[in-house]
């Protein structure tokens, strides 16, 4: 009874200065001040944290709801930061799908459950549905040491086996992406100059044959809207497509191969061009004229920009990675950090992604893959201007091919940190960076040589994946229980 009275007295003390402060005291307010006490539970609790909960801060709570790492507040974080200006009336409609195109469905089983307390096992999906393409085989490779301690609600991306196949390209396809904010619209540049842009949409449809590149297409990047595309090649030029009616709008000569391109995420007036000649170049979209330039000591081979449109992260044929700032209104660029390869054999980056937040980093992460199989993960510091830390990498077999990487957001945001690649012994792979033994979690076969470019789609329940003799299978994603 003298723990009751004196908690009631301070209490009542508390919550009378908190009076005085309030003019007016609105009806929630005021039914906080009289909650009583619950009996049944600790009375030092009901009455007090309603109160503070209430004069809480509202935008304090919502951050925390936002940042309930549950897979759907990341999604829809990611998706506000990277909307294009004006996107409600700028989004594209879905073109209407018709039978009898070169896109072809591969026919695969019903979706297959999973238990969320165990991984996915090996299986062939041919044992379960008999007409299914060779192409269709599913396997994982896992060790028991890897059933047990980790619990994941989508096990290291389960598949239900291939949503389509595009083998219309008889050669390499050395890039592909999927469009902004977009699950079915799907573009890949092969080594002949072509680009190709297709709908995975029911049924599969090409749906332009953008020719122009009389060598190969070495990088591609749809605008904001995905109404343009901005292709790189070997051929020293840079093309500018509308995609809608698949023409070439405008034509832009260097001097050397263009290696990898970027549209500005703010400014999309703007292009970043990384080449041959240890430039990237800022170049006006609507003119065609280059308006900056900045001068590196190798190649630049990839790049990515930050989701401020402040920073361009990019990598050159010596395994270096750079940091450069540019300004969203006038181009201008200004080298600010450098990190060098610590590897004795240099090698050219094959992939430089961005990502906004990692639960590994606490912050923006940068995934960085190259030639030789070298794999680093590294921390992203915007306030010093994108100083990089690494935090983890993965060594893995040296390839012939430029192979490319990608991040595998939605799986990370549970435990570990999770990477997509393809490989030179035609499988999909998928690692776990954190993980120094047993670093793969899963595989896919498919394939019949190479895998090269790889991408998933809005929402990551598409992954596509190309090769060396140009056939692009997109994976449909399982749901699980």
């Amino acid at each position: 009874m003298e723990n009751n009275t004196s908690h009631e007295m301070s209490l009542q003390s508390s919550t009378t200065t908190t009076t005085k402060k309030k003019k007016e005291l609105d009806p929630d307010y005021f039914s906080c001040l009289l909650q009583p006490s619950n009996p049944d539970s600790d009375p030092n609790y009901v009455g007090i944290r309603r109160l503070l909960l209430y004069n809480k801060a509202a935008s304090g709570i919502d951050i925390r709801k936002d940042w309930e790492c549950n897979g759907r507040a990341y999604v829809a974080y990611r998706n506000y930061i990277r909307r294009p200006r004006n996107w409600e009336s700028s989004r594209i409609p879905s073109q209407a799908s018709t039978p009898g195109n070169s896109g072809r469905w591969a026919s695969s089983p019903a979706p297959l459950f999973f238990d969320v307390d165990s991984w996915s096992s090996s299986r062939d999906l041919r044992s379960c549905n008999p007409t299914l393409s060779h192409r269709a085989s599913f396997s994982s490779s896992m060790s028991d040491a890897d059933r047990h301690p980790i619990r994941f609600n989508e096990p290291a991306y389960t598949f239900v086996g291939m949503h389509c196949i595009f083998d219309s390209c008889k050669v390499s396809v050395t890039v592909l992406k999927f469009g902004h904010t977009s699950s079915d619209l799907l573009a890949y540049g092969a080594s002949d100059g072509s680009l190709t842009v297709c709908t995975v949409s029911q049924p599969p449809k090409i749906l332009q044959q953008l020719k122009g590149h009389s060598k190969d297409v070495t990088d591609f990047d749809f605008s904001s809207n995905n109404q343009y595309i901005a292709s790189s090649s070997i051929d020293k030029t840079v093309r500018v497509w509308e995609v809608s009616k698949g023409h070439c709008i405008r034509v832009i000569y260097g001097v050397s191969s263009q290696l990898c391109i970027r549209f500005h995420p703010v400014n999309n007036n703007f292009l970043s061009v990384g080449n041959a000649d240890r430039e990237i170049i800022v170049i006006n979209f609507s003119t065609g004229r280059v308006i900056n330039k900045a001068l590196f000591e190798k190649e630049i081979t990839a790049m990515d920009n930050d989701h401020t449109g402040q920073l361009i992260f990019c990598g050159d044929s010596q395994g270096s990675i750079y940091s450069i700032s540019i300004n969203s209104r006038s181009g201008a660029l200004s080298r600010s950090h450098r990190n060098r390869s610590s590897s004795k054999r240099k090698s050219p980056i094959t992939t430089v992604q961005y990502r906004t937040f990692s639960l590994l980093a606490r912050g923006p992460v940068l995934l960085v893959c190259s030639q030789d199989g070298s794999i680093s993960f590294f921390s992203v510091a915007l306030e010093i201007q994108g100083y990089l830390t690494l935090r983890c990498s993965l060594k893995l077999a040296p390839r012939i091919h430029s192979i490319r990487a990608s991040f595998c957001p939605l799986l990370s945001l549970e435990k570990g940190e999770f990477i997509v690649t393809g490989s030179e012994d035609s499988n999909v792979y998928f690692y776990d960076l954190t993980k120094p033994k047993h670093t793969c979690v899963n595989k896919l076969q498919g394939h019949g040589s190479p895998v090269i470019g790889i991408a998933w789609n809005h929402g990551e329940n598409l992954l596509a994946s190309s090769d060396s003799d140009g056939t692009v299978i997109v994976w449909k994603r399982a749901k699980t229980n």
